[in-house]
């Protein structure tokens, strides 16, 4: 059943992953008046750079997760299937 849910993962994927750079630039915007430096700038302020990556990896890490759970949850409430493993595997 998870090939079924692969598409819509995807899907869903790039769209968390948009709602990630928007609320990115809101944080953002809140702390500086300039655009976050990211790698294709030539000229950059190490530390800001530094910063904007921590809190952008954050950011995306947060919403893709969270959206990728509940669209599994949500999935597995239609089709009565988990897409994916029940738990983590022991160490």
């Amino acid at each position: 059943m998870s090939i079924v849910f692969r598409p819509v993962g995807i899907v869903l994927g790039i769209i968390a992953g948009m709602g990630a750079r928007k609320v990115f630039d809101a944080i953002w915007g809140r702390f500086s008046d300039e655009e976050a430096p990211n790698p294709e700038h030539r000229e950059i302020d190490w530390r800001k750079f530094v910063a904007a990556m921590l809190v952008e990896g954050a950011i995306f890490r947060l919403i893709r997760g969270f959206v990728d759970h509940h669209s599994r949850r949500a999935f597995a409430g239609l089709t009565g299937t988990w897409p994916g493993q029940e738990e983590p595997e022991p160490q």
